[in-house]
This record gives structure tokens, C-alpha cells and sequence, in this order.
């Protein structure tokens, strides 16, 4: 933590005081340092070996700070890109069974029709029609993979076994 003895006395390198140096430009070109003040704090952090060194220099001077003289983040809790497993209460009524024989007796798409997903349904229908039939290779094999994985519902919801 930056306040804490600790921290203070971690030896800084070459980049920290590159880029304290840095920080320090850009509060003389704002016009918050006098050339005096500023070739006097370059000279101090030029020289600083520690945290504790170069703190002195930022102390009298707004945002920016050198990164490592910030104070650490708080955690935070991060939605998660995929949704948790479904309780029986989010199931859909529809079934896997019924969508994936659906897809394999009529390889048109009616499976996904009935789970909801009306345009992988057309979709299907459509390249089935262009290419007279053989395009139906395609909701067999969703069929056939709706009766093993299971899938989910238009409306994202696991399907029911």
C-alpha cells in the first residue's frame, strides 16, 4: 500500500524515475512548476532511490502521479461472460428430445423452429431448398447434436431432457 513503511521503502528503477521525470514536464508545461522548481524536482527524482523519495515531489501537485505512488484498486466484482448453471425453475418447457427427432425426420429446420430459433431455422430451410436437398446434412447433424448436448431455448434457457 502507498501509505504504509513498507512500501515507502521499496527501491525504485530506472522507469519509475523516467517517468516521475515525465510527470513532472507535464506539470511544468501546464504551468503548475516554475523552471526553477521543476529543474529542482527532475534533479531530486533523478537522484531518488526509494518510494519515499520521490513522494515529496507530487505532494503539492494535482493529478498526474507516477503509477506507483497511487493507491491500489479495489476489488471489484465482475459480471461473468456466461450465464450460471440453470436451476429446474429456468429449464424451458421445450424439450431436446422432441427439437432434435423434429431436425432429424424433417431436415428443414423444424427442430429449431420449435426451440425458438427462427432464423438458424430458415436458415436451414433455405439452404436445404438451394441446394435440392443436400444441404439437409445440416439440420440432421444439429439434430443429432440437440438429442446428445442438449441445447437451449430462444430464449437462452436450457432445454429439458
Amino acid at each position: 500500500m502507498p501509505g504504509d513503511p513498507d512500501s515507502e521503502i521499496l527501491r525504485i528503477g530506472t522507469a519509475e524515475r523516467e517517468e516521475a521525470c515525465r510527470l513532472l514536464g507535464d506539470h511544468f508545461s501546464d504551468g503548475r512548476l516554475t523552471a526553477a522548481e521543476y529543474e529542482e524536482r527532475v534533479a531530486t527524482a533523478l537522484a531518488a532511490h526509494t518510494r519515499a523519495d520521490i513522494r515529496p515531489l507530487f505532494t503539492d501537485l494535482p493529478a498526474p502521479r507516477p503509477v506507483y505512488l497511487l493507491p491500489p484498486l479495489e476489488p471489484r466484482a465482475y459480471a461473468l461472460p456466461y450465464a450460471p448453471p440453470a436451476t429446474e425453475l429456468e429449464r424451458s418447457e421445450k424439450s431436446r428430445i422432441v427439437a432434435g427427432v423434429l431436425q432429424i425426420l424433417i431436415p428443414v429446420g423444424t427442430g429449431r423452429f420449435y426451440t425458438g430459433h427462427t432464423s438458424m431455422a430458415v436458415a436451414q430451410l433455405l439452404v436445404t431448398l438451394f441446394t435440392l436437398g443436400a444441404g439437409a446434412l445440416w439440420p440432421l447433424i444439429d439434430g443429432i447434436l440437440l438429442l446428445v448436448n442438449g441445447g437451449y431455448d430462444g430464449k437462452g434457457r436450457p432445454l429439458r431432457d
